[in-house]
């Protein structure tokens, strides 16, 4: 599929049906898969011939959607995982160990940032959080000899910071480690991160992916261009023999492209077991046949909303990269020229008591712990998403107590508008 365009990616991708087979992608719901022979067996926990044995490593229906999301990133090699945070885990902890460091943006959204601050750093992994609008030079400087990835946000959740890809993908590859990037935001719809140096593209798909609230899920997408050869002493657990695999060598014997999933599934999937059901899988896939088609509208709404909430005096700021006063305009530009996702944040002058009281106003607008879905919904992130976070640490990550955060949904756009105003009157 790779000379199609991207809006026929979603919707052909990954799955290419035989003559009499399924339209749609089967549902293998099965938790295992019979072999005549041992030896057939074998040769598949041996990784000399692909196949399925067991559902908690791979599943067919997983697989499919996990090519169909690699194809639309302009990937290598995907798979599919139980939810964003265990697909960022995963990501991370597959090149990282205890003694291991790992430098990321401090907007990052707040599951993620107590991911790789409190829980990882339990393991033995610390970590070193930079601003996303650092100089190069503080970028730089914030490596150390024990670092082993570079992570950040393509637009951050909920501080709608843009990260410059470019940037931090110079750093990650003059310090010899991989750039990771979360684009769950605005989905390969409206950024690839690859085509500007990512290395590794993660995305929670229970957001627009699946677009519909029906399942939670991640994905992890390789580039397959790092060579992970070239600095092999930074990454043993993928250029020299796995002991715990039969002694294989991941990157001698998968190469760049197929390395660092084959790895993830093989010891991580295996012992962590954080798999996607394949009902999920499925579920996610209907949302990925419309997700070009649903993005446009999103971001048309998100636009639309960001534009009157500017103009209305109860609101001390918004933060929208579509607005042409939002300090990321430009960059988002560049990186997002149709366009970045329908999330818009936002201040209401008062504080966090006058947030609450606009809150318990909306009508149509649902207050849910939850974000870019085809219905629009709200949240106070301070008190929910990001509550573990410190009043210092919710400042660097540029939310404040009082911020909203509204994710504009697929309704009309007036509609929308018109609830908004009733509630900030």
């Amino acid at each position: 599929m790779s000379d199609y365009k991207i809006n026929t990616k979603c919707v052909q991708s990954g799955y290419t049906p035989g003559n009499g087979e399924p339209r749609q992608i089967p549902i293998v719901q099965s938790t295992t898969f019979r072999y005549e022979t041992s030896e057939a067996m074998g040769r598949l926990f041996d990784l000399e011939e692909s196949g399925y044995f067991y559902t908690r490593l791979q599943n067919p229906t997983n697989d499919m959607v996990a090519a169909k999301i690699a194809d639309l990133e302009g990937g290598t090699a995907g798979m599919l995982t139980s939810s964003g945070q265990a697909a960022n885990f995963f990501a991370l902890f597959n090149i990282c160990e205890a003694g291991s460091h790992i430098v990321a943006s401090s907007s990052i959204y707040g599951g993620t940032f107590n991911l790789i601050s409190t829980t990882m750093k339990k393991m033995g992994i610390d970590a070193t959080f930079v601003s996303p609008d650092c100089t190069e030079d503080e970028l730089n400087s914030a490596f150390q000899d024990n670092t082993r990835a570079l992570f950040g946000e393509t637009i951050a959740n909920p501080a709608l910071t843009v990260l410059d890809i470019e940037k931090f993908a110079r750093a990650a590859h003059a310090h010899g480690v991989p750039l990771i990037v979360d684009n769950t935001f605005p989905t390969p719809v409206n950024c690839r991160p690859i085509e500007w140096g990512a290395d590794i593209v993660t995305h929670s798909t229970t957001k627009y992916m699946d677009g519909h609230g029906a399942g939670v899920g991640g994905a992890i997408v390789d580039s397959g261009k790092f060579d992970w050869m070239k600095y092999a002493d930074k990454f043993p657990g993928l250029t020299t023999p796995d002991e715990s695999y039969h002694g294989i060598t991941y990157a001698e014997k998968f190469g760049k492209e197929g390395a660092f999933i084959t790895k993830c599934t093989s010891q991580l999937m295996r012992d962590l077991g954080s798999i996607q059901s394949p009902q999920n899988a499925f579920i996610l896939n209907l949302g990925l046949e419309s997700l070009h088609v649903r993005m446009a509208r999103h971001v048309e709404n998100g636009q639309a909303v960001a534009e009157f909430l500017n103009g209305h005096d109860k609101v001390e700021y918004v933060s929208y990269p579509g607005l042409p006063t939002d300090k990321y305009y430009d960059i988002a530009k560049k990186y997002l020229p149709q366009g970045g996702c329908g999330v818009v944040s936002f201040n209401i002058k008062g504080g966090r008591s006058a947030a609450e009281a606009f809150m318990k106003k909306l009508k149509l607008a649902a207050i849910e712990t939850h974000v870019a879905d085809a219905r629009t919904c709200c949240l106070n992130p301070a008190t929910s998403t990001h509550r573990q976070m410190s009043d210092e640490q919710l400042e660097e990550a540029g939310i404040p107590a009082g911020l909203i955060r509204i994710s504009c949904g697929l309704e009309d756009k007036e509609d929308l508008i018109a609830d908004l105003k009733q509630a900030l009157d």
